[in-house]
């Protein structure tokens, strides 16, 4: 089993930055695809950034946002730049074992770890 515990979130002003952390314990997951999908109020939750050997992004963030991994740490980060207030969401971080490629990263339902969430809030 892989536990995710993600941190970093918070209330920044329009423009701010924020970096998430999502630490993994249980497993090294240096070979996972690992995501990062957030959801807001009264929305379905959605695909913002992956990495698997290489990064894919969703259309609204990129070039905002960033994801990389610290094989090291075990710990994979989310670097928020130019925030907008619709990007106020609770963040989720999550892992799956396989390679995943494609359309397949963007999808929820491929990913078997999860973890609990950070509210991010950007302030008009």
């Amino acid at each position: 089993q892989v536990q995710l515990v993600e941190s970093g979130g918070g209330l920044v002003q329009t423009g701010g930055s924020l970096r998430l952390s999502c630490a993994a314990s249980g497993r090294t997951v240096s070979t996972y695809t690992m995501g990062w999908f957030r959801q807001a109020p009264g929305k379905e939750r959605e695909f913002v950034a992956a990495i698997t050997w290489i990064t894919y992004y969703a259309d609204s963030v990129k070039g905002r946002f960033t994801i990389s991994r610290d094989n090291a740490k075990n710990t994979v980060y989310l670097q928020m730049n130019s925030l907008k207030p619709e990007d106020t969401a609770v963040y989720y971080c999550a892992a799956d074992r396989r390679s995943l490629s494609g359309n397949r990263v963007t999808m929820s339902r491929e990913y078997d770890y999860w973890g609990q969430g950070t509210q991010v809030t950007v302030s008009s």
